[in-house]
């Protein structure tokens, strides 16, 4: 297998963080190109992510924007189908969870192109998560699996995947390692919401299950109206304020005292954010993973999670949308232990998944 060309696939916010941990070791031997599926589309989710990591502006735009999850899949592989099949790559390489992830994957294989998983192995076991059933199928058709901890190495193995597992660690703590530094000195967030270090809990959710059944968004909002002693900070998902507004419980979260509702942040303003917290509170697979790194306690608004280290090692907490049970976490909750959390890696999983390419690039063999 001869590796020259490779094609990144990326469409929403975890994906470039992703993709900026790669970019810098691969456009230094490849002729990488990125391809933005356009599934996140406003600044601060999108090109705010570009600009902070100083990404090239994608080679290829598709503009797909949002829709019914049929809808971005299908477009997705159309789009992405011709754009391979110009420019006839070595690799394709796909990142997370997301529909761009699936759709990358799919347009790929169909065009016998040799395909690439970072992030493989995670499982929530719930398949009623999209990002769950787009997990499972990705790496059913990848040809690399770059699994982030051996439980993801597990449970690629015990799902009997064609690809070649690798262990590499997870590319998002290389990002967050590498910018803690820069964000602590740079960003200005504290100053300009007029926070305290400490003394308020960062606060997201954006997933399907909680923002499209409204019976899980009221008792979600309930529970944070119960917390009137807690200072929350909440840079809102464009879709969850669309469907809060839609629900009527928007106007209940902005007329709270103690609920600072935001746009969303770009990378530097939000892990200082999440660093200076006191605890975060969130459904996002990413955020559970930064707030573990960071060691900040998070409780998440999820029955299942893609990253049991975290629950294991104490310092997460799965509370699904109970409202005694988000408003008990919230005051009582905190790690069990102070050990060293290791469990996603230490750095290095970008320069472990170039060695890997390199090898498979020089070493002619069918994977």
């Amino acid at each position: 297998m001869e590796i020259k060309k490779i094609v990144s696939i990326v469409g929403v916010r975890p994906n470039f963080v992703k993709l900026a941990a790669l970019h810098r070791f691969l456009e230094k031997e490849y002729n990488h190109i990125i391809i933005h599926t356009g599934q996140h589309y406003h600044y601060e989710l999108s090109r705010a992510f570009f600009e902070c990591f100083e990404l090239p502006e994608p080679d290829y735009n598709l503009e797909v924007g949002s829709g019914t999850h049929a809808y971005q899949l299908g477009e997705m592989v159309k789009r992405i189908e011709k754009v391979l099949m110009k420019e006839q790559p070595d690799l394709v390489i796909v990142y997370g969870d997301c529909n761009s992830t699936l759709a990358g994957a799919l347009a790929a294989v169909k065009l016998h192109i040799k395909t690439a998983h970072v992030e493989a192995g995670y499982r929530s076991f719930d398949k009623k998560m999209p990002e769950e059933v787009n997990r499972l199928l990705t790496d059913a058709i990848s040809d690399l699996l770059f699994a982030p901890t051996k439980t993801a190495v597990r449970n690629l193995k015990r799902e009997n995947t064609r690809g070649r597992i690798h262990l590499t660690g997870d590319v998002m703590v290389d990002v967050l390692l590498d910018y803690m530094k820069i964000a602590m000195e740079k960003s200005r967030i504290l100053k300009k919401l007029n926070l305290k270090p400490k003394e308020y809990i960062t606060l997201t959710f954006h997933r399907e299950e909680n923002t499209e059944e409204k019976r899980k968004a009221q008792s979600i909002v309930k529970a944070l109206l119960e917390l009137k002693e807690y200072e929350f900070v909440f840079p809102i998902h464009p879709r969850t304020k669309k469907r809060l507004k839609k629900f009527n419980l928007l106007e209940k979260l902005e007329k709270s005292d103690n609920i600072k509702i935001i746009p969303p942040l770009n990378y530097l303003d939000f892990i200082k954010l999440e660093k200076n917290s006191k605890k975060i509170v969130t459904d996002s697979g990413g955020v559970q993973k930064e707030a573990y790194i960071l060691g900040v306690p998070c409780i998440t608004l999820l029955l299942t999670t893609g990253t049991i280290e975290t629950v294991e090692e104490g310092w997460n907490k799965l509370v699904g949308v109970s409202i005694q049970k988000i408003v008990n976490a919230v005051k009582f909750f905190n790690p069990r232990n102070n050990k060293p959390r290791k469990a996603l890696g230490d750095g290095k999983a970008a320069r472990r998944i170039k060695k890997l390419i390199d090898y498979y690039a020089n070493n002619i063999f069918e994977l």
